[in-house]
């Protein structure tokens, strides 16, 4: 399969969170431990209940996670592949469905497993799956999404904008953009309430004008604390990614474990 951007015109819809659960780690799975990948109901069921690397963290069973492949394969989200006749697997055909390329697919598997965060965590987060050297380098993968419809900003773009995906569902959607005063257009509501038409404008007596000294400009002191406020979050979130790293090897060393022992018969 094709990786790289598709040449199929994306068909993507608003997904249940399980659903956006389910395909999320479908595709973490297949870049982080492919040899793993195509993946099993039962290890997409323990994927998606991971205690790591989830928000917010769910408790699916074996039909919960059925129910879901039912659905995402209706949308064309994931197919089903015929194997040794013993179990069947899955594979994800998220690249056609979103219309994404290879680090565009890692950026949106982030914010389905996360959801909503801020740039700086999601591009330590990211880089997990496919190499993001800095927010330079994520800048224009953030614009294309959002040329692509596929992710929303929260607050106002740079360093530390908070951003989300649009696959949420119309409700949550909108009680999340109500949480950040974002309007439905996706930007943040800078006129005031209107006042009723019939309501007449008050009179108030206004005192002569009085001159009065222009703000004293930001000490060098309140600018380099704001400077070191940004690096420290800067450095929490690659400290975040590494640790989150770590745990994915330790996961993958665990599975591997596992089939060993399973094939030993032990």
């Amino acid at each position: 399969m094709n990786t790289e951007a598709a040449n199929n015109t994306p068909c993507w819809q608003p997904l249940s969170a399980i659903d956006r659960r389910v395909a999320g780690v479908m595709v973490e799975k297949a870049k982080t431990t492919p040899s793993a990948y195509p993946l099993t109901v039962n290890a997409i069921r323990v994927a998606s209940n991971q205690k790591s690397n989830r928000s917010p963290q769910m408790e699916l069973d074996e039909y919960d996670v059925e129910e879901s492949l039912t659905r995402l394969r209706k949308m064309g989200v994931v197919t089903e592949i015929v194997g040794d006749g013993r179990t069947s697997k899955f594979r994800h055909m998220m690249y056609e469905w979103l219309g994404v390329d290879k680090v565009e697919l890692a950026v949106m598997t982030e914010l389905l497993l996360r959801g909503t965060q801020t740039v700086g965590e999601l591009r330590g987060r990211a880089a997990r799956m496919d190499p993001i050297a800095d927010l330079s380098e994520l800048t224009p993968i953030l614009e294309s999404l959002k040329e692509k419809r596929l992710i929303i900003f929260l607050s106002p773009m740079g360093r530390g904008a908070v951003v989300t995906h649009a696959l949420y569902q119309e409700k949550e959607l909108e009680r999340i953009r109500r949480e950040y005063g974002v309007e439905a257009a996706g930007q943040a509501s800078s006129t005031p309430a209107a006042r009723p038409a019939s309501a007449p404008e008050p009179v108030v007596s206004r005192p002569a004008a009085v001159s009065t000294p222009p703000a004293p400009a930001a000490s060098p002191t309140n600018r380099d604390a704001e400077v070191l406020q940004q690096q420290v979050q800067q450095l929490q979130a690659e400290l975040t990614a590494m640790r989150e790293a770590l745990e994915a090897v330790t996961s993958k060393l665990r599975e591997d474990l596992d089939e060993i022992r399973r094939e030993l018969g032990m």
